[in-house]
């Protein structure tokens, strides 16, 4: 078997009716009767993307029903928080405009706190957005943060 990767599982749930199918599973979990008729999927649509969800490991079938996997429900909070970030776009869209046109000049960390706190709706936006914040101010130019690896590369070193 082929190692599972992010643009698999994206590609799984990347058309609104996958997508629907899959928030339908995690919603109404183990109640899948006439899911096909709800969604307007023909039987083929329907087992063809039940299939993906399951190749990935998204749904599990248990008793003739579906649910998601332990990482069928991470990924579905993933989604989740996507969809918020959607509902905030033109709000980061006005914090982008702010941040690039003070370049040079960073805002200092509790007026950016404020400024988040009263333009963003949700926490974990908020808290994507502050760490993000206190990440570039933490690392010099002349570092490279990579967040994934927990490593800091000092160009310095070269």
């Amino acid at each position: 078997m082929t190692p599972l990767t992010v643009a698999d599982t994206i590609n799984a749930i990347s058309n609104d009716k996958s997508l629907a199918l899959f928030n339908h599973i995690a919603l109404e979990a183990g109640n899948s009767d006439n899911l096909k008729t709800r969604l307007g999927l023909t039987r083929k649509q329907y087992y063809s993307r039940m299939s993906d969800l399951i190749n990935v490991g998204l749904v599990v079938r248990k008793n003739g029903k579906y649910f998601l996997t332990s990482f069928g429900k991470v990924v579905y909070e993933a989604q989740i928080l996507i969809g918020k970030g959607i509902q905030n776009y033109w709000k980061l869209k006005a914090i982008d405009s702010i941040e690039t046109s003070s370049v040079h000049t960073q805002l200092p960390i509790e007026e950016y706190n404020r400024f988040i706190d009263t333009l963003v709706d949700g926490n974990d936006i908020k808290d994507i957005l502050l760490k993000n914040y206190n990440n570039k101010i933490a690392v010099t130019p002349n570092e490279i943060f990579y967040e994934n690896q927990g490593l800091i590369h000092s160009t310095r070193d070269r």
